[in-house]
């Protein structure tokens, strides 16, 4: 897993702590960040380019939300 699990990464910006973002990591050791509103909306691009400061689909991460763990996989 990449070192800056957990953290917010000037390298990656909003996307980090997005509730949308799907965290994908190649066989060699590569991250990316996959944004999944992709699937629904064609003006969210597949894999932005980073670092996002700036979006209109960024909702950030719920912590009191049961369902937290599994938008960090």
């Amino acid at each position: 897993m990449s070192q800056e699990s957990g953290k917010n990464s000037p390298r990656v910006g909003l996307c980090e702590k997005c509730k949308f973002v799907r965290r994908i990591e190649s066989d060699r050791g590569s991250m990316f960040y996959m944004c999944q509103r992709s699937s629904t909306d064609a003006a969210f691009p597949k894999y932005p380019r980073l670092p996002v400061f700036q979006c209109t689909g960024y909702e950030p991460i719920d912590n009191n939300h049961p369902d937290k763990s599994r938008a960090e996989q």
